[in-house]
């Protein structure tokens, strides 16, 4: 009789054994395949409306990392469309309003992270200060390591303060389009695309460099256009607010290059500084772009240094 109870039992018990693997192999296997959505960014734009974008990672990874991280960081808040053609583009998201700056990676670190994570330290140290970084008040001292860095924070009164302009540092990001090299990018440049801008270097011979050139403005298409295929990294679509995104796009400028005749003098703004055609008599503002990544980390960008033409044009 014991030994049918100890049988029963060990059946029962391999039967449960079985029914847990079974159970824990359909968590993994459900979320393996679980059909997580892609991240959807709201912009809200004064006086327009709200502009939702559907954002594609399978399609340009690095570029939409970049752009949720600035986003939810709240570095686009303020910024505004500074140049707007219909049948074309709407272009926005200039840093501090100047359309000639990056990004620092202060956009996109917190200090107190960085110091506390080795690989991020490490690879910033080498990328951006060859490996080899002055303290901001104590030029006698160059740090090297990670390590170096850790036991001059802890031994130093305020030490963490002397590593205040670390990140002070402008960035670009590699263009993901099929030009240069991201395959995988098939994104055409149809009307509700948003795309990053870039600067265009090819005239003077450093045609990767521009390629690689883009940091935070971006652009919407309000129109097809297949010039673009290939040569920008197209990242999502919008899904509602087509609409607001043609209002702005038939904005008040303060003129179209084909305005002007052959004897006409630019404008100027009340600092005598040319104006650039297409720019908005009224900017309209971006309130703040948040981003609904529905869990998922996409983490920081792959960064590189700003390319500096002037300096390999004139050496200086």
């Amino acid at each position: 009789m014991n030994k049918i109870i100890v049988r029963i039992l060990l059946i029962l018990g391999i039967l449960l054994a079985i029914a847990g693997i079974v159970f824990v192999s359909y968590g993994v296997y459900k979320k393996a395949t679980l059909d997580i959505p892609n991240p959807v960014a709201t912009m809200e734009v004064e006086g327009y409306g709200t502009i939702k974008i559907e954002l594609y990672p399978d399609k340009a990874p690095n570029t939409v990392a970049n752009f949720i991280r600035l986003a939810n960081r709240g570095f686009y808040n303020g910024t505004t469309f500074h140049r707007t053609m219909p049948n074309f583009v709407i272009q926005g998201g200039a840093k501090d309003g100047d359309t000639t700056a990056s990004p620092t990676l202060s956009d996109i670190y917190d200090l107190d992270n960085v110091l506390n994570d080795k690989n991020t330290f490490e690879t910033i140290l080498e990328e951006y200060y060859d490996g080899e970084y002055t303290l901001d008040d104590d030029a006698s001292t160059v740090i090297t390591s990670y390590s170096q860095m850790k036991s001059y924070v802890k031994n130093t009164e305020n030490g963490q303060s002397y590593f205040d302009n670390f990140l002070n540092q402008e960035y670009t990001i590699e263009g993901e389009f099929i030009a240069n090299g991201y395959e995988n990018n098939n994104l055409k440049h149809e009307a509700g695309v948003i795309s990053m801008a870039r600067s265009d270097y090819s005239y003077y011979g450093y045609t990767a460099e521009g390629y690689n050139s883009a940091g935070c403005q971006f652009f919407i298409m309000t129109e097809d256009n297949s010039t673009l295929d290939g040569v920008y990294s197209a990242f999502g679509k919008v899904t509602e607010g087509m609409d607001i995104v043609e209002e702005i796009a038939n904005v008040e400028v303060y003129y179209r290059d084909e305005d002007l005749g052959e004897d006409d003098e630019v404008p100027t703004d009340e600092d005598g500084n040319e104006i650039s055609s297409d720019t908005p008599i009224e900017q309209p503002v971006i309130t703040s772009i948040t981003v609904e990544t529905y869990g998922v980390d996409y983490g920081a960008p792959e960064t590189m240094q700003l390319f500096d033409l002037y300096s390999s044009l004139f050496g200086y």
